[in-house]
């Protein structure tokens, strides 16, 4: 996966302007977000993912991989709803998977007309399908879109690494963790990657 073409100076601003943040971009030097280049899988990977852990989810996305060889909108439509629960998904995400499936099919999920909305329009229409919420949503502006300013506050893990790094670990408020990744933007998406990766070692990827 190729990194987007803002990252290199999205890293150099953010370093210059932000000490813990220019500590992780030495860590993972040479690492960067990068889009899978197919819209349906990230949406897909966003709902396996959700309220689970990255290990966790990947296991139940190879699992499911391997079930249905390619995971696209065709081949999932095929399969029932108890062989996709024999991969580990719940009986909602199931049903999930199914519906965007045919939303896909059908032409209702419409890539090239979301590529020229805004954020927050594109967020909204997002959430309008069966099983994406806003955290869904904002995972498929990172990471299919790559769009570079992208704070996605209800994600637990970007919500332990400011605490961590900007509290010594202790709580803190949504509004004031909104503080803190105001002064990131335009760049927000980059900084929340690299503070995913200070907690785990597998990349996070949808």
């Amino acid at each position: 996966m190729t990194a987007p073409d803002y990252w290199a100076t999205a890293t150099s601003e953010l370093a210059a302007r932000d000490a813990v943040l220019k500590t992780l971009i030495l860590r993972f030097d040479g690492l960067a977000l990068g889009s899978r280049g197919d819209a349906f899988s990230t949406l897909a990977r966003s709902i396996v993912g959700q309220q689970i852990s990255v290990r966790a989810a990947q296991s139940v996305w190879d699992r499911l991989s391997d079930r249905l060889e390619a995971v696209t909108p065709g081949s999932l439509i095929r399969f029932r709803k108890p062989a996709l629960q024999a991969c580990g998904l719940s009986g909602q995400k199931a049903d999930y998977l199914k519906d965007l499936a045919r939303k896909f099919l059908d032409g209702t999920a419409d890539v090239g007309r979301w590529r020229g909305l805004d954020d927050e329009t594109l967020i909204t229409e997002l959430t309008q399908l069966k099983g994406i919420g806003r955290w869904t949503a904002e995972m498929f502006l990172i990471f299919y879109l790559t769009r570079p300013d992208v704070l996605p506050l209800a994600d637990i893990g970007l919500q332990r690494a400011i605490c961590l790094h900007y509290n010594r670990g202790r709580a803190l408020t949504l509004p004031r963790m909104r503080g803190i990744g105001a002064k990131w933007a335009p760049w927000r998406s980059v900084a929340t990657w690299y503070l995913w990766r200070s907690l785990d070692p597998v990349p996070v990827e949808y």
